[in-house]
């Protein structure tokens, strides 16, 4: 027994030790890997912008882990850093951006089995299913019709939570109920932008292309995976974002309607300000179309929120325009008459006259009504012409820029000359189908977009925080935008457009002593292999670009304005780069391509 009890002593000490190694090696290994993985894609040091010495011949790829980073809506990074966010708020859905020291450095690889995406207008049915491949939501939704499953693709019928036979019948009887013309949504062309809350996969708005009304579809990064992902993957306009705290990135008086089916929203929370926030977005006679139990169920609680939503609206002087089966529209007012013949102390109050209606980067949201501005309370609307003609009309908001008629149509004439130019250098690298999303990252008043309305794309317009703030011509075109910061990363998915046309975006970020090297990464994260970047700058800018294109994967098809042989010219002197992003292979990444 003592000799036994002797043995076996050793033996669970040899045991015990091999558990201990185990452990031990295994935190070493997930240590290093950690902290290998972080030496690739986070770094300290800056690099010299155009200096041949700190020119990197290659830039790390990122960990395949990585493959769908959204660096400013970063789960991983939110509970890294601990940030005391208000959930019930949404504040965690919103944009919280890694500090300098903590960005990737890193080149984003693509989902193993990626293939070029399906092309406009196929792929607003269908898409690869390696290119995102979740499909929690084809089981979640499986009743409603979002999407489906089949084989090497995922398929869109077109269903959505209270549209089950389809949305092009659903938006029919949006346009039945309001009485326009052949139970047509543009209503003659009278409506063209819409915002579309909590869409989904945006088989809403992918359906309302068809009859030239284009929306703004947004949802957050949240449970249900990907959405607005595969909305940019099929072809159709969309944002990452959140009613939560902040004001939503567009400017006041932009949209026709509003939108929101089932998009579960408490829009009674705190004094009704998400309501009034959709009140500040929408146009004198703008519709708030609402399909949502509250408006037709008859149990206690959706009675309650239906009476209180209706007290809320009231005093926002909305009118219920139509109310049928699932649905609800209301209407707002088309001056501010009402706003002023509501009794003392109604609520909710009126803004300040001295609030910016228009001022939205990282700016908080107000509980207060959007009075309209003496010229749109004096013509009783927005005074825009109906579409296709907005696009080349002068907005009735140019005044508020000091822009003269004129000038709107010359900067037209510019970029109607510029586009064809930025075609002919494409050459036979760009055929009919070959981009659809496109981004303009310095739109100024949307014209380059403008020349671009003969190709079957849609263009997302970013006007920079720091500039004349000129969204809201772009939205009176008819346009869609938001506006940003370069020094941070944008709001999408990886590979999600087709063309970047970079305007003086280089050295919009050099002025503002930001890291071009970090914008040149983010370029490539949101561009989609085979895509195109437009560098339109100053011939120093553009010749330094031009240095970083191996180590990014990235071929020039064409350069104009710089001698590339020497060194004369001015460096004031603007050229433009025409760039493709190569279809590069990981271990892990790609394995099946063109």
């Amino acid at each position: 027994m003592a000799r036994g009890r002797a043995d076996g002593k050793p033996r669970k000490r040899l045991v015990a030790t091999v558990l201990v190694l185990v452990i031990v090696g295994a935190l070493f290994y997930l240590n290093s890997r950690e902290s290998g993985s972080s030496s690739i894609e986070h770094g300290s040091k800056s690099l010299k912008f155009g200096h041949e010495s700190t020119i990197p011949k290659t830039i790390p790829v990122c960990d395949d882990r990585h493959s769908e980073l959204i660096p400013c809506l970063d789960r991983n990074f939110l509970y890294q850093t601990r940030l005391k966010l208000d959930l019930t708020l949404m504040e965690h859905y919103e944009r919280h951006c890694p500090m300098p020291e903590r960005r990737y450095n890193c080149l984003i690889p693509p989902p193993p089995g990626y293939k070029i995406p399906i092309k406009w207008p196929k792929s607003r049915d269908q898409i690869w299913r390696a290119n995102i491949p979740h499909t929690h939501l084809a089981t979640e939704k499986s009743d409603q019709r979002w999407m489906v499953v089949k084989g090497e693709k995922i398929v869109f019928p077109g269903g959505g939570t209270h549209f089950h036979y389809g949305a092009d019948k659903y938006i029919a009887s949006i346009a039945n109920m309001l009485n326009f013309p052949d139970n047509n949504i543009n209503n003659g062309g009278r409506l063209r932008n819409v915002f579309d809350v909590g869409c989904g996969v945006a088989s809403f708005g992918g359906y309302l292309l068809s009859s030239d009304v284009i929306a703004m579809s947004l949802a957050p990064n949240d449970v249900h995976e990907n959405q607005i992902q595969f909305a940019l993957e099929r072809g159709i306009p969309a944002y990452l974002g959140v009613l939560g705290t902040l004001r939503l990135p567009y400017p006041s008086r932009s949209f026709e309607l509003a939108h929101c089916s089932r998009c579960r929203i408490d829009w009674l929370q705190r004094g009704g300000i998400l309501l009034l926030e959709l009140d500040r977005i929408l146009r004198p006679g703008g519709y708030f179309a609402y399909s949502s139990p509250e408006a037709y169920a008859q149990d206690e609680e959706d009675r309650r929120i239906w009476t209180e939503m209706n007290a809320l609206v009231g005093g926002m002087c909305w009118k219920i325009a139509a109310k049928r089966n699932q649905t609800v529209i209301w209407v707002k007012p088309l001056t501010n008459d009402c706003y002023f013949k509501r009794e003392p102390d109604t609520q909710p109050p009126l803004c300040s006259p001295d609030d910016d209606p228009d001022a939205v980067w990282k700016v908080k949201m107000k509980a207060c009504i959007t009075r309209y501005s003496d010229q749109m309370h004096r013509i009783k609307g927005s005074g825009l012409a109906p579409w296709p003609a907005r696009l080349t009309t002068p907005s009735p908001r140019l005044a508020d820029f000091n822009y003269s008629t004129a000038m709107f149509k010359t900067d037209m004439e510019y970029w109607q000359k510029e586009v064809a130019n930025y075609w002919n250098m494409l050459g036979n690298k760009i055929k009919p189908d070959t981009i659809r999303n496109v981004m303009d990252m310095k739109a100024n008043l949307g014209s380059f977009a403008a020349a671009l309305k003969d190709k079957d794309v849609w263009v997302m317009n970013v006007v920079p925080d720091n500039g004349p703030n000129t969204l809201k011509i772009i939205y009176d075109r008819g346009l869609l935008g938001t506006v940003h910061n370069w020094c941070e990363a944008f709001s999408t998915y990886p590979r999600t457009y087709d063309l970047l046309h970079a305007w003086t975006i280089f050295s919009d970020v050099i002025d503002r002593e930001c890291s071009p090297e970090d914008l040149l990464i983010e370029m490539d994260r949101i561009l989609r292999p085979k895509g195109f970047i437009i560098v339109h700058d100053k011939r120093s800018v553009v010749l330094s670009v031009k240095k970083f294109l191996p180590a990014l994967h990235w071929v020039a098809v064409n350069i104009s304005n710089v001698d590339q042989d020497s060194d004369q010219g001015k460096d004031d002197d603007y050229a433009v780069l025409i760039i493709q992003k190569k279809i590069w292979l990981t271990s892990e990444s790609i394995r099946v391509s063109e």
